[in-house]
């Protein structure tokens, strides 16, 4: 394994509940946020859904210890499922956690209050620029 850049969580969206009820998986990690299907799923059945920090990805694969399985491999490497034994993984960020709290969407509430009063800051800074 020379790279773990996991892929844009958000696509999985609509897949993730079912996904974890079937298989029994308690931590996801993916690339960006998620919403109501993984925070069900989190909640329901105490599974937590981190998001791997970008630029990491070479970190990451010197923690694989080994490669147990691939699937789906006729998608390309990117998108094959590979099942892998790690040591300490990370550094991961927990954006939902088992309680179903969705801290990235909880953030995003937060910043758009902010981000009228930001942009007329900035506007009258740089209003030079048209």
């Amino acid at each position: 394994m020379v790279s773990v850049g996991p892929t844009t969580s958000m696509r999985m969206e609509k897949f993730e509940y079912e996904f974890v009820k079937t298989t029994g998986v308690r931590v996801i990690v993916g690339k960006g946020g998620m919403k109501e299907n993984t925070e069900r799923a989190c909640s329901e059945f105490g599974a937590i859904h981190c998001v791997f920090p970008a630029g990491n990805a070479v970190v990451a694969a010197t923690e694989v210890e080994e490669i147990v399985e691939a699937q789906w491999k006729d998608l390309g490497m990117p998108e094959t499922l590979w099942h892998c034994h790690v040591k300490e993984f990370g550094p991961l960020i927990v954006s939902i956690d088992s309680y179903g709290k969705n801290y990235f969407e909880e953030k995003k509430v937060e910043y758009n209050e902010k981000k009228e009063e930001q942009i007329a800051r900035i506007s009258e800074q740089v209003g030079f620029i048209k």
